[in-house]
């Protein structure tokens, strides 16, 4: 496994990976390293884009190592040949006949200098070559077991890091027991993160984050996160609820969605000067009563009301019960509204509210006799946007 730079987005990854864990394309397969120039790109590119040479499948490629194999075989073939022909040129200098024996141990002497010297000299050539191949070995081995340590390092995919582990048995010490620490948390990592997404719990989400607040699992769990808060707001309706998931997620997935349910509640709450309006009128309606003012009586009615069961009732159907309350024996009557009024607000056109009001109220008839009575009614109605009682019932309440 080596490390190489993706194609497509230019990030270090492992010429193992199946795709590239930044852009998502296609490693495995569909790469090839140019063996002129070095420059990894796709095989159906066809030519390198770097140096323009064609080298696209692995074939063309075990032909050029074929091919650099040869011209360094020739290389040394080449240097062995130059101190065979030193040797084979001596050899027939021995041959040659000589005329006499001195002549013969003077030949013998220069040719045992020259052998030593040709043995020296390819003695020295087969060291260096073999100095040298060892040096430029070892020294990629150490480079490429680098890359991969600063990669495994950087990644947080546990395969990568035991593929170092496997592939580098003789890499520093300090190197695996790094590999093996980082692959250590990601195993826990991944064993706590199973364990919050099984109990569904926010509680313990919460937890994994404060736990592995650099985890590949972050996003997906303040997802989650984000979705049982939202979960609570639907289920709890309330312009709390709605407010404080508005603020704890501010780029929440439902924050528009809880922006528009609050506007809605806070539309359907009644104001205070809302209430303030509204008790007025049912005052205004009981004390015209109390005081037999026809006019303050009607002042809030609309037009056409559903009065006391009766439908399209007209104002002077209003007078008329008036009149009917005090009978010839009632001297004076008292109306007075001891609670509070439970009032519903209903959109009804564009800022356009109806009210359903509801709220009990206590009547006091004194007779001419000085006898008195006390009677308590349960009043309901509806108020229009215009602020007008279109509707009244009253439930008389027996003890």
């Amino acid at each position: 496994m080596a490390i190489i730079k993706c194609p497509e987005c230019g990030r270090q990854i492992s010429d193992k990976a199946s795709v590239c864990p930044n852009c998502g394309v296609e490693i495995s397969g569909k790469i090839i390293k140019c063996p002129f120039c070095g420059e990894v790109y796709f095989k159906n590119e066809g030519t390198c884009p770097h140096c323009h040479k064609s080298a696209s499948t692995p074939d063309d490629y075990e032909a050029m190592q074929n091919r650099n194999a040869k011209t360094f075989s020739a290389t040394s073939e080449g240097t062995v040949n130059a101190v065979n022909y030193m040797a084979s040129k001596h050899d027939k200098t021995l041959n040659e006949p000589v005329s006499d024996t001195s002549a013969n141990d003077e030949a013998e002497q220069k040719s045992n200098g020259r052998n030593k010297t040709v043995l020296m000299f390819s003695i020295i050539i087969a060291l260096l070559v073999t100095g040298t191949c060892l040096y430029v070995y070892e020294n990629a081995k150490n480079d490429n077991e680098k890359e991969e340590y600063e990669y495994a390092m950087s990644s947080t995919d546990q395969e990568i890091l035991q593929a170092y582990l496997n592939n580098f048995k003789d890499a520093p010490q300090a190197h695996k027991d790094s590999i093996t620490a980082h692959l250590q948390i990601l195993i826990r990592q991944d064993q706590d993160w199973t364990n919050a997404v099984v109990s569904g719990s926010k509680t313990a989400l919460e937890e994994y984050i404060d736990l592995h607040p650099n985890s590949s699992h972050m996003r997906e769990a303040l997802e989650k996160i984000d979705s049982i808060d939202w979960e609570q707001c639907l289920k709890t309706n309330t312009a709390e609820a709605y407010q404080t998931y508005i603020d704890t997620h501010s780029n929440g997935m439902h924050y528009e969605e809880a922006v528009i349910a609050l506007e809605k509640i806070k539309s359907d709450e009644v104001s205070s000067d809302e209430r303030l309006v509204i008790s007025n009128i049912f005052h205004n309606f009981f004390v015209s009563i109390n005081s037999k003012d026809e006019n303050g009586l009607t002042a809030n009615i609309g037009e056409y009301v559903y009065f006391l069961g009766k439908q399209n009732a007209t104002r002077n159907d209003i007078v008329s019960f008036l009149h009917k309350l005090y009978k010839d024996d009632v001297e004076s009557m008292e109306w007075s509204i001891p609670g509070s009024y439970d009032i519903q607000k209903k959109e009804i056109g564009d800022e356009q509210y109806e009210y359903d009001v509801t709220f009990m109220a206590e009547q006091k008839v004194m007779k001419i006799d000085g006898t008195e009575s006390t009677n308590n009614f349960r009043i309901t109605s509806k108020v229009d946007p215009d602020g007008k009682i279109t509707e009244m019932s009253m439930a008389r309440i027996v003890e």
